[in-house]
């Protein structure tokens, strides 16, 4: 089998059964472990270590006596991103779980950009970036409130496109064939100021989770930071970490 996804096997493999289950009616059984193995070229340690991350996730089960079954996660609305394999954003990792994204665009435009963030671009105090503020659902209920800036002069089309739908990453690789190669991400804890509660639902003064990302080219300039503040009830952060000799 040819690996869509750099890495350790079980991951490679993990990735391509859980895009083959998603398109599985649910209670399908899969193919015994034998059949699975000499499919995938793979040992069956490496079979299980995938299929226990599936398990974990919520798309498999397995019954005693009566094999492993297709099922379907329980909405959680999380909040989720992939940095390890390609840098795909919340959007794109959302909806190929099956879960319904809504955007809302609540500010689009070009600003001065403000000294923390000048830093995390590399880019000279007041130089213009595009400000970009979404407020991200999943089937309806407010999941976060995403921040992202870009230099104006590299990505001017981003004040002005459709961005109510699918990911800010996947505009840039399609307009400007941006080379998104590596991501920095710092998780930390804030409270909701009351706009903020207002749109996700909470409490003002309830904690958020909040995710700041920069994402770099292979050559390591900076091209995006994005800040999302999240509600905790509903958001999971998750990291994989895979060792290369890269």
């Amino acid at each position: 089998m040819t690996s869509a996804v750099s890495g350790p096997k079980y991951l490679s493999v993990r990735e391509h059964l859980r895009r083959r289950v998603s398109a599985l009616p649910e209670h399908t059984l899969l193919p015994p472990e034998p059949v699975l193995c000499e499919e995938y070229g793979v040992s069956r340690i490496t079979l299980r270590r995938a299929v226990d991350g599936l398990v974990a996730d919520g798309h498999l089960v397995r019954e005693q006596g009566r094999g492993t079954y297709v099922t379907r996660p329980a909405i959680r609305h999380e909040y989720r991103e992939s940095f390890v394999h390609r840098i795909a954003g919340w959007s794109s990792v959302m909806t190929e779980q099956g879960a319904q994204v809504g955007t809302t665009v609540l500010t689009q435009r070009i600003v001065p950009v403000h000294s923390p963030v000048a830093a995390e671009l590399g880019l000279e105090p007041a130089t213009d970036v595009v400000e970009l503020v979404r407020l991200r659902s999943v089937d309806g209920a407010p999941n976060h409130v995403a921040h992202s800036f870009l230099p104006a002069a590299t990505y001017p089309r981003a004040a002005e496109a459709d961005l109510s739908e699918g990911s800010l990453y996947e505009f840039l690789r399609r307009e400007y064939s941006a080379d998104l190669a590596h991501a920095r991400i710092v998780v930390d804890v804030d409270t909701a100021a009351p706009d903020e509660a207002d749109l996700l639902r909470v409490v003002a003064g309830s904690p958020l989770l909040v995710v700041r990302t920069t994402v770099r080219d292979s050559a390591g300039h900076p091209l995006v930071h994005s800040f999302s503040r999240l509600r905790p009830d509903v958001s999971q952060v998750e990291f994989e970490v895979s060792v290369s000799g890269r």
